[in-house]
């Protein structure tokens, strides 16, 4: 892999941790900049925040990844909110969430850590990896149709996963019903960007809170019942169907 090739992976691999990152925590964009200021542990803006989690941001300046690993230090360190006094909606928001991310043997990520994520000489934790590979978006998808209607044919549950599912954008929501209703699978890179509003589609049915079940988990459960899918052999279709008339059958007689 050339270097080029290197560090646009990294900066994928990055974006899927401050993704993490913040939704596991239910951050806003605002959170870690408005840290980073209260506390003068360096700089970062909203927008570089965001372009981080979309994969814009080619080449962040030292200071946000100083700011991001001193930030995360200092939520490990358990300082407390004496430092953020006067600042209400930052207290509220690490009450939510605060967690930090840890390297696989449990150590805070600091500075160093997370450019070398970047430009990808190291990979991020495995507890914040959530790239999805290509050959497992078929079976994701088919278990995502799954569990939002809980098995039942699409046409008995549209209209209220519909209404739960928090896209806006006509595009974006004819491919969510065509992938519910079996007519095509989302790619890798369509899960990707659609997992959150995925996972808060949950939310919207009643299912669960954010603090219940985390985007990871909630992909995680995907991939179990993806693997689950792929262990159980199905019956040949006209067998199938033989059976089901059988059943109808006794079940009128």
């Amino acid at each position: 892999m050339g270097y080029q090739a290197e560090i646009e992976s990294g900066r994928e691999a990055f974006s899927y941790l401050i993704r993490a990152w913040h939704e596991r925590n239910g951050w806003s964009h605002r959170v870690l900049p408005g840290l980073a200021e209260v506390l003068d542990l360096g700089r970062i803006h909203n927008s570089q925040v965001s372009m981080l989690r979309n994969r814009k941001l080619a080449s962040p300046g030292p200071e946000v990844f100083l700011a991001l690993g001193r930030i995360n230090q200092w939520l490990v360190a358990g300082a407390g909110d004496g430092p953020l006094a006067g600042h209400p909606d930052l207290i509220e928001a690490l009450s939510q969430g605060s967690r930090p991310l840890l390297s696989n043997s449990g150590e805070p990520l600091g500075p160093g850590d997370l450019l070398e994520i970047f430009v990808g000489l190291v990979p991020p934790p495995r507890a914040f990896d959530l790239r999805i590979a290509e050959d497992e978006a078929p079976g994701l998808s088919f278990a995502l149709a799954e569990l939002l209607c809980a098995g039942r044919p699409w046409r008995l549950c549209r209209d209220q996963v519909l209404a739960a599912y928090p896209a806006a954008k006509t595009q974006r929501r004819e491919r969510f019903a065509a992938v519910m209703s079996g007519q095509r699978d989302y790619s890798a890179t369509e899960l990707d960007a659609e997992l959150m509003d995925l996972h808060r589609t949950l939310e919207g049915l009643g299912v669960a809170t954010e603090q219940a079940i985390s985007a990871d988990r909630f992909l995680e459960v995907l991939r179990q019942k993806a693997r689950l899918q792929q262990q159980t052999r199905p019956l040949d279709l006209a067998e199938a169907i033989r059976q089901e008339l059988v059943a109808e059958a006794e079940g009128s007689g």
